[in-house]
C-alpha cells in the first residue's frame, strides 16, 4: 500500500494526447488492487498551452506526481525544482513528484533502458532518431558504449545528440538515414527512437537487411501489432526489446519514487501483460 501523503491521491499524465495513452489503463487497476486510494488521470495539454497554469495545478495538495510525455518533457525538466543526473544530462523529464512545495524531476526512461540492456557493453550502436528517446538510450549506455552512429530527419537534432556523445568521450558520428541503414548490419545495437512501426504498413526501420549475430533491437514503439522491425529481427534470431517492455520497466522504476511497496512492481507486470493481450 502507498505510504500516506496527506490528502494527496491523484497521479496524472501530461501530454498533447495524454487521453489516448496506455498509462491510465495500466496504473488504475494496480492502484485499486493496492488499496492506495489513489487514481491516475490524463490531462491533455496542447503544445501551446499555458504551462505556468499546469504547474500551478501540479502544486494542488491532492496531486502525488505527474508523468510527462511529448511534447512537454523538456518543459518538465525546466520546471523541476530539483532534478536527478539523467534529467540534467538529457534535458528531459518524464516524472515530476510533488515534495511539499517543490517538484522533483526524474527520467525513468533512462532507468528502463539500463535495466533492459542489462549494462552490457555495446561495440556499436545505431540510433535511428535523435529526440528524447534516443537521448535517454545514449545516457543509459554512456559507460558501456564503444561507438555510436546517429541519424535523424532533422540534422540539427543529430548534431545536438552528437555533441552529447562527444561530451561523454564516445566515438560518435552523425550520418544520413541511408548511411545509418547501411551501418545497421554491422552494429551490436539498433535503437528505433522514431514512430516508424506505429503503422502496420511500415517496414523495418533499418531497412530489413541481415543483422550481426550479437545484435539487439531496441524498438521504442508499442502498438496493437508486432512492428515490422520486431518481426524481421525475430526472423533473424536477434534479441528484441520492444515498446511494451520499455513501458513496463519505466513504470516499475516509478514504484520506489512514489513510495509504493514492492508488490506494485508485480502488479504492473501482470496488468501490462493483460493489456498487451487485449491489443
Amino acid at each position: 500500500m502507498a505510504e500516506p501523503r496527506g490528502q494527496a491521491s491523484r497521479l496524472v499524465l501530461i501530454g498533447s494526447a495524454a487521453s489516448q495513452a496506455m498509462s491510465p489503463g495500466l496504473w488504475n487497476p494496480v492502484l485499486q488492487e493496492l488499496g492506495s486510494g489513489w487514481t491516475y488521470e490524463a490531462w491533455d495539454v496542447a503544445p501551446d498551452a499555458d504551462l505556468g497554469a499546469v504547474r500551478r495545478r501540479l502544486m494542488e495538495p491532492d496531486i502525488v506526481a505527474a508523468n510527462v510525455t511529448m511534447p512537454h518533457k523538456h518543459w518538465a525538466a525546466e520546471t523541476a525544482d530539483e532534478a536527478t543526473g539523467p534529467v540534467l544530462l538529457s534535458g528531459a523529464c518524464n516524472l515530476l513528484v510533488q515534495q511539499g512545495r517543490r517538484l522533483a524531476g526524474h527520467n525513468t526512461d533512462v532507468t528502463a533502458v539500463g535495466v533492459l540492456l542489462e549494462g552490457r557493453y555495446q561495440r556499436h550502436a545505431v540510433l535511428l532518431g535523435a529526440g528524447g528517446a534516443a537521448r535517454a538510450a545514449l545516457i543509459a549506455l554512456k559507460d558501456n558504449l564503444g561507438r555510436v552512429s546517429i541519424a535523424d530527419r532533422d540534422p540539427h537534432a543529430s548534431e545536438e545528440l552528437l555533441d552529447l556523445a562527444n561530451g561523454f568521450g564516445i566515438e560518435a558520428q552523425a550520418v544520413t538515414w541511408q548511411e545509418a541503414q547501411d551501418l545497421a548490419p554491422g552494429a551490436s545495437l539498433i535503437v528505433n527512437a522514431t514512430p516508424v512501426g506505429k503503422k502496420a504498413t511500415d517496414g523495418p526501420v533499418w531497412g530489413g537487411a541481415r543483422l550481426a549475430p550479437d545484435a539487439v533491437l531496441y524498438d521504442y514503439v508499442y502498438a496493437g501489432h508486432a512492428t515490422a522491425s520486431v518481426e524481421r529481427a525475430m526472423e533473424l534470431g536477434v534479441r528484441c526489446i520492444d515498446g511494451w517492455d520499455h513501458l513496463r520497466e519505466q513504470a516499475v522504476a516509478m514504484v520506489p519514487l512514489l513510495g509504493l511497496g514492492g508488490r506494485a512492481c508485480e502488479l504492473l507486470r501482470q496488468t501490462l501483460g493483460a493489456l498487451r493481450k487485449k491489443h
